[in-house]
């Protein structure tokens, strides 16, 4: 996918196809954020069932496997986190493996099924992880269709299937891969220390823009339950912002938020330590 990326000179380029990839790519951050991660690995708010399968099928369109792989290998990781049993520790295995290499090994690819037992009881969620490639291919498929059509009733437009495939899916997807990518090691390598975990977690602010609040991984990793990662007004959270939109309308409720003893304990401390690197 990323060496088929290098087709964007071959397509070229449209303001259409540019703002259909930005679109795509913050609704499948946010499926990924909200659902895969808050939602089936943390618990911190509930929905119902339905829109359960819609939030495990929207991070599933990231092209990330499925939603119980997904969730057995990071609650694997908050167990483990920066130990030698942490798949993708910068501190135990290095930056690359920590950022890509893990997922393509044999061992990896299995899921531990015995860390995912409260989600294996739903039909509908097992054959989504099952099949976990088809609903990314028919998402692939259909942004060729769209572009077909757009330069069959909108030629003005300049867009053309090819065009759409390679920026709305291939380029999207690849950006989003390594935005994600990113929370397991540079989030462990470079940021601030609010709270002294027993890892090398860090806030981020500028991963966190990008990550729709995923960025604020000290806090996280100090208190994973909450469903608001940006503990305090300035730390922008956007996947905590629309949850809480969602909210009104009564599709997710329970949203767990930061106890005050966790503020207490921010406000006992001294300054976050000073940026560092790997």
């Amino acid at each position: 996918m990323h060496v088929a990326c290098l087709a964007v000179f071959w397509v070229g380029w449209s303001w259409t196809a540019i703002i259909a990839a930005l679109t795509i790519y913050f609704a499948r951050v946010f499926g990924l954020t909200a659902f895969y991660h808050r939602y089936f690995s943390h618990r911190s708010f509930k929905t119902s069932r339905w829109f359960q399968f819609v939030g495990a099928l929207l991070g599933n369109l990231a092209v990330q496997r499925g939603p119980i792989w997904w969730t057995a290998h990071h609650r694997d990781h908050h167990r483990n986190s920066d130990k030698e049993d942490d798949i993708h520790s910068p501190r135990a295995h290095g930056f690359i493996w920590s950022h890509m290499l893990w997922f393509m090994t044999d061992e990896n690819y299995k899921t531990k099924d015995h860390l995912v037992k409260d989600w294996l009881k739903f039909p509908e969620i097992r054959l989504l992880d099952r099949f976990d490639f088809l609903a990314p291919a028919l998402l692939g498929v259909g942004t060729f269709g769209l572009g077909y059509c757009l330069a069959v009733f909108a030629p003005e437009l300049g867009v053309t299937g090819w065009q759409m495939f390679v920026w709305v899916f291939l380029v999207s997807t690849i950006a989003l891969h390594h935005t994600t990518f990113a929370i397991n090691s540079l989030a462990h390598t470079l940021g601030t220390r609010r709270f002294e975990t027993r890892d090398d977690s860090r806030n981020n602010w500028w991963l966190a823009l990008i990550t729709f609040g995923e960025g604020w991984h000290n806090n996280h990793h100090h208190y994973p339950n909450s469903v608001r990662q940006g503990f305090y007004w300035w730390e922008i959270d956007v996947t905590y912002y629309l949850l809480v939109v969602l909210s009104w309308f009564g599709l997710v409720w329970d949203l767990k938020g930061v106890p005050q003893r966790v503020y207490d304990q921010a406000a006992a401390k001294p300054a976050p330590s000073e940026v560092k690197a790997l």
